[in-house]
């Protein structure tokens, strides 16, 4: 038999269950809403981020990588493999602009009838996410989300009070 006073595991802290986690339900809802729109950019050969960046552009207004990253949840290096995908295709070029230090992208023609064909099924979609779930309920799920980003946003990277367990090696205790 074992003496309990003996054993050197540390106790597991204290944490939320699983499925109260907000970056897993986050996760999942993301899973759950794409799969209903990716058979229609599959149809056309395009990927979730490549739809994205259609989408953004579809306004007509040419914008710049900073702007298209930011609007569509990438990251620079993956924006750039995109660009090059959707150039390549001739769905997307260039728009030439005096400002050199950024790069300026818009829909060409071709771009806008694919745009034009998965906006129809996409607007399909969200009609069923809407009747499905509420319009008010999920207008209200957007502001809720929105206002989430923004909150997260203007925290620190590190927890305000850090546990002395889960000190970062790279911060000072407090004084």
């Amino acid at each position: 038999m074992t003496d309990p006073s003996s054993d050197t595991r540390q106790a597991q802290p204290r944490i939320r269950g699983f499925e109260a986690a907000l970056p897993i339900a986050l996760l999942r809802a993301r899973a759950a809403t794409a799969h209903k729109f990716k058979p229609h950019t599959d149809a056309e050969g395009l990927s979730q981020p490549q739809w994205r960046v259609l989408r953004a552009l579809a306004a007509g207004e040419p914008l710049d990588s900073k702007t298209l990253a930011q609007r569509c949840a990438l990251l620079q290096p993956s924006l750039s493999r995109i660009f090059r995908s959707l150039m390549d295709r001739g769905l997307i070029e260039d728009h030439p602009t005096d400002d050199y230090r950024s790069r300026f992208m818009k829909l060409t023609p071709a771009g806008q009838e694919i745009f034009n064909r998965v906006a129809v099924i996409s607007e399909a979609v969200y009609r069923d996410i809407e009747h499905a779930y509420g319009r008010a309920e999920l207008m209200d799920l957007l502001e809720k989300l929105n206002r989430l980003c923004a909150v997260c946003d203007a925290l620190p990277d590190l927890p305000i009070e850090m546990p002395e367990a889960g000190r970062h090696p790279n911060q000072r205790s407090p004084r």
